[in-house]
C-alpha cells in the first residue's frame, strides 16, 4: 500500500512538475509582450495636450465652399468612443498576458496603471469636450475642459507614461528587440 501510495504521489508531482514547465513556456514571446504592454501605449501619447482636442476639434469644422466637407454632428464623439474602445481591448490583453518574470509583472502593472488612469478621462472629459465640439458650441466653453483635462491629468500621465517607457527601454535591450525611440 505504501509503494503505490509512493508510486502514485511521485507521478502527481512529476505531472506538476510538467505542467507548470509548459505554463512557463507559454509565455507570450518578448516581442509580443512588449507590443501589447508599451507599443500600445501610442495610442494615447497626446493624452492630456492641446493635439488630441485640436484633432477632435479640427474633425468637426465645415467649409461652406467644399461639399464634401458636410459633417453628421458625431465625428469628434466617435473618435473618442472608438478610443474608449481601444482602451478597453487593451486593457483586456493587458490582464491577459502572462508575467512570469519580475520585470513583466512590473510593466503589465504598471500599463495597466496607466490605462484605468486614463479611462475615466475620455469617459468623461473627453466625451464632455468631443460633444462640444461636435455641437459647434464656443470656443470659451470648450477651451475650459481642455484646460482643466491638461492641468488635472497631464503632469501624472506624462509620469506614469515615461515610467512605462523606461521600463520598456529596459525590457527592450534585455530581450534584443529592434526598436526606434525616436
Amino acid at each position: 500500500m505504501k509503494s503505490t501510495f509512493k508510486s502514485l504521489f511521485a507521478k502527481v508531482c512529476t505531472l506538476l512538475l510538467t505542467f507548470s514547465i509548459l505554463l512557463q513556456s507559454c509565455a507570450e514571446t518578448p516581442d509580443k509582450f512588449f507590443g501589447v504592454a508599451i507599443l500600445n501605449s501610442n495610442m494615447i501619447s497626446d493624452f492630456g495636450t492641446p493635439r488630441l482636442t485640436k484633432e477632435l476639434n479640427d474633425n468637426t469644422i465645415e467649409y461652406p465652399d467644399i461639399p464634401s466637407s458636410k459633417k453628421n454632428g458625431n465625428e469628434a464623439t466617435d473618435i473618442i468612443k472608438n478610443k474608449i474602445l481601444y482602451l478597453e481591448k487593451v486593457l483586456k490583453d493587458l490582464n491577459a498576458l502572462s508575467a512570469n518574470s519580475d520585470d513583466r509583472e512590473e510593466i503589465k502593472k504598471q500599463a495597466i496603471a496607466l490605462y484605468e488612469f486614463v479611462l475615466p478621462v475620455y469617459k468623461n472629459e473627453y466625451t464632455a469636450y468631443a460633444q462640444l465640439c461636435d455641437t459647434k458650441a464656443p470656443q470659451e466653453q470648450k477651451d475650459k475642459i481642455a484646460n482643466s483635462i491638461e492641468q488635472k491629468y497631464n503632469a501624472e500621465f506624462e509620469k506614469r507614461l515615461n515610467s512605462l517607457v523606461a521600463l520598456g527601454k529596459e525590457f527592450a535591450t534585455e530581450n534584443n528587440l529592434n526598436v526606434n525611440w525616436d
